[in-house]
């Protein structure tokens, strides 16, 4: 794009190539999918050109009698960048902006640019900026003219700026560098949950496609204010904020970014470390988009990648989301248990809560316990610590009765045997 603050948008047109594994309409929302993504990353598409093929052609991904129809439509429609569906190898690249006569960029280009855009913390920025180098790297040879531009327009944002020079050493030592300075921001973050850890907090991680309306969840559960808006990646930092349930037990919840079908895999590895945050989950809260027609492969998708950052092992429930705008063919196809909501219906928020503590409530174990008077700190640890679903001051024997839930890995957990009834 050519300013962030202009309202002026970038022309756009979009190719895509349909091979035999994929049916028309699997490729025709992949193709909606790379239109959105131009939106977010404020480009306007005013084309789109298809083609099926046997394979991909190894020189200029599309046929040459399609790549002469995409040069008139070049020459016809005058836009600024060309952007094709699937990642292109280097000599695809060059080909064809040699034979366009345009910026040409990929999907992965596409998706990088916008991760630069939303990036917020230094280990956001960090970790972009790494995305960008590792892709850029095997793409250097005869791009002196495209780096020079670096900087001006959507698959161009990021460390382009500083204007990188096609030296790989430089680059190279640049790489290093972010890796040791992200491998500082993950100690700092391991220390975060660490001390989470001790303190026994239960820990909930908001997991979904991009754009499943994770973050106005998010807000709307813990009065939080993170970025929301209708656009791809609008979430790309982790943020953590207190839950309250019902029984005024307190939890950890964080928003996560969101996942996407052939999420590049130089991303994937960049964001491990955010990603993290979901495995150190005691449950995950699975969103998905339930007026999205392209619905259950979201659901795959999201599935795959959490089954990449190996925690099958943590409780997972889906959330469908956007109850009020419901697809008319959506029928819940989730495996897990799971509560459809909208997530701007206070009434859906309540049932919600009640849903997770209910689930909360399945991975603890009950207690029955008499407390004495003068363990007030105790009993101040069960209504904030634990489940409390009764207290009562038994008159005849001078205790407190207690019935509720904690978690058998909480210190309460052996405390409380003492003064079980």
């Amino acid at each position: 794009m050519k300013d962030l603050q202009t309202n002026e948008r970038e022309k756009v047109i979009l190719v895509g190539c349909q091979l035999p594994n994929v049916d028309d309409e699997r490729f025709s929302y992949s193709m909606e999918e790379l239109k959105s993504l131009v939106h977010t990353a404020n480009g306007e598409v005013v084309m789109m050109l298809t083609q099926k093929r046997e394979t991909i052609h190894p020189a200029t991904y599309i046929g040459k009698g399609k790549v002469e129809e995409l040069i008139r439509l070049v020459e016809q429609f005058e836009p600024d960048v060309v952007i094709f569906n699937d990642e292109l190898s280097p000599s695809q690249n060059r080909n064809l902006s040699r034979q366009l006569n345009t910026r040409v960029i990929d999907r992965t280009q596409l998706i990088l640019d916008i991760f630069a855009q939303r990036a917020r913390s230094r280990e956001g920025k960090l970790q972009v900026e790494l995305a960008q180098l590792q892709y850029l790297l095997p793409r250097l040879s005869g791009q002196g003219t495209e780096l020079s531009r670096l900087g001006g327009g959507i698959g161009t944002r990021g460390p382009g700026e500083t204007k990188l020079e096609t030296d790989r050493r430089h680059i190279h030592r640049r790489i290093d560098e972010i890796k040791e300075q992200l491998k500082m921001v993950k100690e700092h973050r391991e220390r975060y949950r660490e001390r989470r850890k001790k303190n026994h907090v239960f820990q909930i991680s908001l997991v979904g496609y991009t754009n499943a309306g994770k973050s106005t969840l998010f807000n709307r559960l813990t009065h939080a204010d993170s970025f929301e808006e209708n656009l791809l990646f609008a979430t790309l930092d982790p943020l953590t904020r207190k839950l309250t349930l019902p029984s005024g037990y307190t939890a950890l919840l964080t928003d996560t970014v969101g996942f996407i079908q052939d999420l590049p895999t130089t991303l994937v590895a960049a964001f491990r470390s955010t990603l993290e945050e979901v495995k150190e989950a005691d449950l995950i809260l699975h969103i998905v988009d339930s007026s999205n027609p392209d619905y259950y492969h979201h659901e795959q998708t999201v599935y795959e990648l959490l089954e990449e950052l190996d925690v099958s092992s943590i409780p997972i429930v889906t959330v469908y989301n956007k109850r009020d705008i419901v697809h008319p063919d959506f029928v819940p196809s989730s495996k897990t248990a799971s509560i459809t909501i909208s997530a701007l219906n206070q009434h859906d928020l309540q049932q919600l809560r009640q849903f997770i503590e209910e689930t909360m409530i399945e991975l603890m174990t009950p207690y029955h316990v008499l407390i004495p008077t003068f363990e007030g700190k105790l009993l101040s640890q069960l209504k904030t610590e634990t489940i409390l679903r009764e207290l009562h001051y038994n008159e005849q024997n001078g205790m407190y009765e207690c019935k509720g839930y904690v978690l058998p890995t909480h210190p309460l957990h052996g405390q409380l045997r003492i003064y079980q009834k």
